[in-house]
């Protein structure tokens, strides 16, 4: 259920993008900061979320983390600016920083047997589906009936049902070692996305070499540089780099990286497209997208037993050539196009996202030893957020970039084509990384760096071992 509302809450409110811009009269840099305010936050605290979790109790950072969500979108259902809303969404984040990973470290740690837990994540992804498919109709109807502040409504009564449930079915859980906090460490993690987003979204309207994009872009680079030499000093870091270590774990982060890019990019352009292009209602352009979302339910299923029997090297390649198909399929839409080829270029990618997120996430885990679940987890889910944000943000500085300052309507198929072959590479990187990382190598990268954390972690000393 906690899946289920964070997954509708990307769709479902990228329809009502349209709404809120013209209530709000706000330019696409502001709505872009509407999804984006939401992504980087919760990516900025999910591997702190993950590392809590596993130390103070799955359950109740669970239970917690409900409630903040379901607070935070009847915050955003009455925000009465475009800032507030972007303050409210970041306020929701907080609380969905605390749900995902810390609910993929609950069936990790409920399921043992790795068939079976293969089985469980491939279930858990394909409610990812369900929700995405959900989220366009439910959110059109909204919009259409309602206005665009009833797509947040839709989570408070789910989120009530999820703390009553897990407070019925869930046991509690904890990790055997307990971890430290690492303040330095997150607050240069929330430095470095949060002045690279804000460079890439603000840089075309305030110019790329002004002192204010440049100094954000400054001050990324320096974070991450000093976060790459702190974490390695710390004896219990927020972001365990020996974890990348592991081909399979590395090729988990970066392909969640560049699949979600492809895919969150995708969902910005592809409303505003439906919307403010073809004209068509938030109620339509949601059952447009049904397809599309529809392919992705019934994808995950299918990658689910196929990951159980085959590993995640198959699944990745499939997804990597949907994302890639349709990435170049996309490129060819003008506001003319049949509306048969655009569903039919939706459903080709909506195929291909379909199996990417049960590879990812099985791979992060697997190998791991189990108490470090929530924090390989954190990290997997961060990439997807990261990925995420840096999508649309990326995406939407193309789509500015090339308007010059039009309307929407007017410039959009010769504006986002650029875009869009972004797309498809971002599908062609994904189909790289599988090749890479999934093989024999890789398996024996990822037994190599299970045992050097086991070892390191022992209460036995190395010597005595």
């Amino acid at each position: 259920m906690s899946l289920f509302i964070v997954g509708m809450d990307a769709t479902i409110v990228n329809v009502a993008l349209p709404s809120i811009g013209r209530d709000f009269g706000a330019p696409v840099s502001g709505l872009q900061w509407t999804v984006d305010a939401y992504l980087l936050v919760i990516a900025s605290l999910l591997m702190l979320s993950g590392s809590v979790a596993d130390r103070v109790g799955r359950r109740m950072v669970f239970q917690i983390g409900l409630a903040v969500f379901t607070v935070g979108s009847l915050a955003c259902s009455l925000a009465p600016s475009l800032g507030w809303l972007i303050a409210f969404r970041a306020l929701q984040a907080i609380g969905g920083s605390m749900l995902n990973p810390v609910a993929m470290s609950i069936v990790t740690n409920t399921f043992t047997d790795p068939a079976e837990r293969a089985k469980a994540i491939g279930f858990w992804g394909s409610t990812f589906g369900l929700s995405v498919a959900a989220g366009p109709v439910i959110g059109g109807a909204l919009v259409d009936s309602v206005g665009w502040r009833g797509v947040f409504w839709v989570n408070i009564p789910v989120g009530l049902a999820a703390i009553a449930l897990t407070a019925r079915y869930v046991p509690e859980s904890r990790a055997g070692v307990k971890r430290r906090l690492d303040p330095v460490g997150q607050v240069l993690v929330v430095l470095t996305l949060v002045a690279l987003t804000y460079a890439i979204i603000e840089g075309p309207s305030r110019g790329w070499g002004s002192a204010l994009i440049l100094g954000c872009f400054a001050v990324a680079a320096v974070s991450l540089a000093v976060l790459l030499a702190w974490e390695p000093r710390r004896a219990e870091p927020l972001i365990d780099l020996r974890f990348f270590r592991s081909l399979p774990f590395s090729g988990a982060a970066l392909t969640a990286i560049t699949g979600m890019a492809a895919f969150a990019g995708f969902l910005f352009l592809i409303t505003l497209y439906l919307q403010e292009v073809r004209g068509y209602r938030p109620l339509v352009a949601g059952l447009f997208l049904l397809p599309m979302a529809v392919a992705m339910a019934c994808s995950a299923p299918l990658c689910g037993r196929m990951l159980a029997r085959r590993g995640p090297r198959a699944p990745l390649l499939i997804a990597g050539t949907g994302i890639t198909a349709g990435g170049v399929l996309l490129v060819f839409i003008t506001a003319s196009s049949s509306p048969l080829y655009v569903m039919f270029s939706c459903l080709v990618l909506g195929f291909g996202m379909g199996w990417v997120n049960a590879p990812i996430t099985n791979s992060a885990v697997a190998g791991m030893p189990r108490a470090r679940a929530g924090t390989a987890a954190g990290i997997a889910s961060t990439s997807r957020q990261v990925g995420s944000s840096l999508g649309v943000a990326i995406v939407g500085s193309i789509l500015t970039a090339g308007l010059h300052g039009g309307p929407i309507a007017g410039g959009f198929a010769a504006a986002t084509r650029p875009a869009w072959w972004l797309v498809a590479a971002m599908g062609v990187a994904v189909f790289a990384l599988a090749l890479a990382t999934t093989g024999r190598a890789g398996k024996a990268s990822a037994a190599r760096t299970a045992e050097l954390i086991e070892l390191a972690e022992s209460p036995v000393p190395a010597r005595a071992a």
